[in-house]
């Protein structure tokens, strides 16, 4: 009877000791740093580079650490003189997005195993990047609070902030730009990288994040970057309302339709970049006009212009005409192929997708984000830890919890403005698929257009556009040229020994 009492007590007390290890496990580690070497090809030659994988806190006024952010460090290990090295510091978006998808997707040494147009393949994982930006650049790839391993942190007395206080904190356009700057000083500082030409990078939500930021470490850490790159951007503050929004999304539709065969001949055999320039200048010098005169258009322009919208959007006059001119993009992706009861993707609308019901206004679901999730998530996971040889039983947040985000005060777009103005080196570049329907690329155009009304800063502007979606470098061709694109876009921006930053 002892004994069994005793295996008991034993087995109670294993199992007491195991829980608290998993407990203890799960908790984030304030600040460390884990290196592994690798050696890779990128357009044909051979480099070696170390990729440092680790957590450095945020701190409060008071030097107590309120957060710690998970981060990733790829630094090309043959370099003598890093100090003309640029520096790409990346983000993604959301907000609340990880930043998984431009590290396992685009710029870093390591991609996803798709096929070249960007689909997942069994078995999952990551293959050899052969043009990522490492031969000409150091990458850190951040995620912010509460995506990745990136975590809030409980307080001296260990309690978590607030809801309340952590959104004051984290959550918010201008919260979200201030931490972080801090924290990019932090890494620059730690890293030695002061003198090193600094870029900025930022997918979707991420473009509002780096446009902030531009200003933010100018303005605030005294911290100049010479570049920031636009990928698939938001609004960046700049409204597109009304008319101009309805407008804007007529370049996609004719995109999109071209690309599932979906219009007439006349347009249908013409190439997609001489079909865009056509349909941007009817959208401009028509489509917006008529749209602006509302319920007061005549009905003999009326019919015009629905007939012309209809030819470019492969969707029938009647249903132009049924929304006033004014297509919605859900009822787009579930319109367009309904007579083969089909859906196509928001994000990339090369995607299919299959609904329920070939009836409604809007599709099921979002057939790009559930096949991009395919691929991600165990190819990032696997990734970090078995071939950077960061184990944690941290939850790697694709999406993290970090809402409601504060969305008021967004002035990032005039902040990018006033930071190349103060700056005469800081130049950008905007990067948009063809085939995104969620921030579209006659969007990010007339973000560009609207960046700089005095036109004085127009020759430091750039936009590049791409046969895919809204990561445009998971289609292989498309993931060369944007890398390329970077490249050359950090070779016109790197000034030389005598090239000052005056007017």
């Amino acid at each position: 009877m002892i004994f069994k009492k005793l295996i008991h007590f034993t087995f109670l007390i294993t199992c007491l000791t195991s829980f608290a290890y998993a407990e203890n496990e799960r908790k984030l580690e304030v600040d460390t740093k884990n290196l592994t070497k690798h050696t890779t090809k990128i357009n044909g030659k051979k480099i070696s580079y170390t990729a440092t994988t680790g957590t450095q806190p945020v701190w409060d006024e008071e030097g107590n650490p309120t957060a710690s952010l998970f981060y990733t460090y790829y630094q090309r290990s043959d370099v003598k003189d890093g100090s003309t090295r640029p520096l790409l510091i990346s983000f993604n978006g959301g907000p609340g997005s990880a930043s998984v998808w431009m590290h396992v997707a685009y710029t870093g040494p390591r991609i996803l195993n798709v096929d070249d147009e960007g689909y997942p393949l069994q078995p999952y994982g990551v293959k050899t990047n052969p043009y990522s930006v490492l031969d000409v650049a150091d990458i850190v790839f951040v995620n912010p609070v509460n995506t990745g391993y990136s975590r809030v942190l409980p307080d001296k007395e260990g309690k978590m902030p607030s809801k309340d206080k952590q959104k004051e904190m984290f959550f918010g356009v201008n919260a979200d730009v201030k931490y972080l700057a801090d924290w990019i000083t932090t890494f620059v500082s730690r890293n030695d990288r002061w003198r090193s030409p600094k870029y900025l990078i930022g997918e979707s939500y991420g473009t509002t994040r780096v446009s902030g930021l531009a200003l933010e470490l100018q303005s605030r850490q005294w911290m100049y970057v010479n570049g920031v790159i636009l990928v698939s951007p938001t609004d960046i503050g700049i409204k597109r309302e009304g008319p101009v929004k309805a407008a804007n999304r007529l370049p996609y539709f004719a995109a999109a339709a071209w690309y599932h065969n979906a219009l007439e001949k006349s347009h249908q055999n013409k190439p997609l970049l001489t079909l865009l320039p056509e349909v941007e200048a009817f959208t401009i010098n028509q489509y917006l006009p008529a749209l602006a005169k509302g319920a007061f258009i005549s009905e003999q322009e009326k019919q015009s212009i629905a007939q012309q919208v209809a030819q470019y959007s492969g969707l029938s006059k009647q249903e132009v005409l049924r929304s006033n001119l004014d297509i919605s993009n859900s009822y787009f992706w579930k319109e367009l192929l309904r007579d083969r009861e089909l859906t196509i993707g928001r994000l990339d609308s090369r995607y299919l997708g299959i609904d329920k019901k070939a009836t409604g206004s809007r599709p099921d679901y979002n057939a790009e984000l559930t096949s991009w999730l395919h691929s991600f998530t165990p190819a990032i996971n696997y990734y970090l830890r078995e071939e950077l040889n960061y184990k944690t039983d941290i939850k790697y947040n694709m999406f993290g919890n970090v809402h409601p985000w504060d969305r008021s005060d967004n002035n990032t777009g005039e902040n990018l403005r006033l930071a190349m103005a103060e700056n005469p080196y800081l130049n950008v570049m905007i990067q948009s698929g063809y085939f995104d329907g969620a921030t579209n690329y006659f969007d990010a155009k007339y973000t560009m257009w609207q960046l700089d009304p005095s036109g004085k800063m127009k020759d430091r502007l750039s936009f590049k556009g791409y046969q895919s979606g809204h990561m445009m470098y998971l289609r292989r061709e498309d993931l060369k040229t944007s890398n390329d694109d970077i490249r050359h876009f950090m070779e016109k921006t790197l000034p030389n020994k005598e090239q000052a930053a005056k007017y």
